[in-house]
C-alpha cells in the first residue's frame, strides 16, 4: 500500500504562519509577554524570540511595559501591536450627508468629524467637500496617510465591479466619492451597503456577539436587512440581499417597481410611514418624515406609553420580520436603525410577541445595542479587518 506524504511548508511559510498566529494572538489578548506568547501558540522559545525579533524589524510589533512589577529582565518584556503602523478611516454616506472617523490599526477611534449635504447638492461639490472633510479628519487624527479606505452607502453595491449601481433617489455623489477616492488616494477603498456594514458593528460589538446566524432589520428613512448565516454575512447573486423594502405588501394598492419601492414594505414601515402613522395618533412628528423624525416619535411614544400607537408599529414591523424569517428561519432578529434604535427593548418585546402570533417559526427579537453610529462602527471594523489582513500576512513562497 503506497503512502501519501503531504508536502511540508517551506522555512518561508512556516515562519509567516507563526507570525500571523502571534499577531492575531496580540490584536485579542492584547499585550504579552514572550513566554505567554511561547504558551499560547505551543511554539519552541527560540521560534518565538526569532518571531518577535522579526515582527519588531518589521515595525509591527513593540515594547509597551513590562509584565509584574516584582520581573525584571527579558522575559518580562510585553510586546503589543504598533497601533500607529497604519491608519485607516470609515465613512458613513448618507442621503443628508457623511460622517468619518479616522482610526489607528487596532481600530481605536483617533478622530471623528460629519458634514451635513442638501438634497440637491451639486455632485462634484459634495465629493471635494467629502474628500476635504476625509482628509482634515485624517490630519486630526495625526496620521499623514490612510492605508484603507470603507465607505458604507445605500444602495447595491455590484460584487462585479464593486461599485454603486445606479438606483433611483440616491444621490448621484455616493458613487462618484467612491470613485474618486479610488483615483486619487491610491489605496483600497472598500464599498459596502450601509446595513450589512451595521450587521457586522452588531457581529462584532453589539446585539449578536453569541450568534453565527441573524439577521439585521434596519429600520430608518428606508428599511433593509443584513443577512449573516454561519458566521458569514451573505450579500446575494447582485449584491441585494436583504434589500426588503422591495418586499410587496397587499395592503398599499399598487406593488414596487425595480426603481422604486413604494408599495413594498419601505411603505409600510420606512420612516415617512411611521411619522404618518405617529401623526395621526396625536403624536408629535415633524413634516421632514426623515429618519430623524421617526425616530424622535418612536422615542415620545416609548416615553408617553401610546400603546396603540406602538402596536401598530410592532404589527407592520413583524410583518417584513415575517416573510424574512419564512425564508431563511435565523433564529435571531436584531432591530437597528433609527426607529428600532429608538424602540430598544420596548419595541423589540412587541415585535417579538406579534410576529409569534403570525410565524410558526421560534425567532428571538433583539434591540440593537451599536446604536446610532452602527455604519461608522462597521466601515472602521471592515477597514481595520482589510488593513490587518495586509500587513499581518506576508507572502508565502
Amino acid at each position: 500500500m503506497s503512502v501519501i506524504r503531504m508536502p511540508s511548508a517551506s522555512p518561508s511559510t512556516a515562519r509567516a504562519i507563526n507570525d500571523r498566529l502571534a499577531l492575531d494572538l496580540l490584536q485579542r489578548e492584547g499585550s504579552l509577554t514572550a513566554t505567554q506568547l511561547k504558551t499560547l501558540t505551543g511554539l519552541s522559545r527560540p521560534t518565538v524570540a526569532d518571531l518577535v525579533e522579526r515582527l519588531r524589524d518589521a515595525g509591527l510589533i513593540e515594547i509597551v511595559g513590562e509584565a509584574g512589577a516584582e520581573r525584571r529582565g527579558p522575559n518580562a518584556k510585553l510586546y503589543g501591536i504598533v497601533a500607529e503602523r497604519a491608519y485607516l478611516a470609515g465613512l458613513d454616506v448618507r442621503t443628508h450627508g457623511m460622517a468619518v472617523s479616522v482610526a489607528d490599526l487596532l481600530g481605536r477611534t483617533r478622530a471623528e468629524a460629519s458634514i451635513p449635504f442638501a438634497l440637491d447638492v451639486d455632485t462634484d461639490v459634495a465629493v471635494e467637500r467629502a474628500i476635504a472633510l476625509l482628509d482634515a479628519t485624517t490630519a486630526e487624527a495625526g496620521a499623514s496617510a490612510l492605508h484603507t479606505i470603507a465607505v458604507g452607502a445605500p444602495g447595491l453595491v455590484d460584487p462585479a465591479t464593486g461599485g454603486l449601481r445606479p438606483a433611483g433617489g440616491l444621490p448621484a455623489w455616493h458613487g462618484k466619492l467612491v470613485d474618486e477616492l479610488r483615483r486619487r488616494r491610491g489605496v483600497p477603498v472598500l464599498l459596502e451597503n450601509e446595513v450589512n456594514l451595521a450587521a457586522a458593528a452588531e457581529q462584532r460589538l453589539g446585539a449578536a456577539r453569541d450568534r453565527d446566524t441573524f439577521v439585521l432589520l434596519w429600520l430608518g428613512f428606508g428599511v433593509g436587512a443584513a443577512v449573516v448565516l454561519d458566521g458569514s454575512l451573505r450579500r446575494g447573486a447582485s449584491g441585494g440581499a436583504g434589500e426588503i423594502g422591495f418586499l410587496p405588501m397587499l395592503g398599499p394598492g399598487r406593488l414596487p417597481t425595480a426603481t422604486d419601492c413604494d408599495g413594498g414594505f419601505h411603505t409600510l414601515a420606512g420612516s415617512a410611514a411611521i411619522c404618518e402613522l405617529a401623526r395621526a395618533h396625536g403624536i408629535p412628528a415633524s413634516s421632514a418624515d426623515n429618519a430623524e423624525s421617526a425616530e424622535a416619535a418612536v422615542g415620545y411614544a416609548i416615553d408617553a406609553e401610546a400603546e396603540e400607537f406602538l402596536e401598530i408599529v410592532a404589527e407592520r414591523i413583524a410583518i417584513g420580520a415575517a416573510a424574512v424569517t419564512a425564508v431563511l428561519d435565523p433564529g435571531c432578529l436584531v432591530l437597528g436603525g433609527e426607529i428600532g434604535r429608538a424602540g430598544d427593548d420596548a419595541l423589540a418585546a412587541r415585535v417579538s410577541r406579534r410576529l409569534a402570533e403570525i410565524s410558526p417559526l421560534r425567532t428571538e427579537v433583539r434591540a440593537g445595542t451599536v446604536g446610532g453610529s452602527g455604519v461608522l462602527e462597521g466601515a472602521v471594523l471592515t477597514a481595520m479587518g482589510a488593513a490587518q489582513d495586509a500587513l499581518f500576512t506576508p507572502g508565502f513562497d
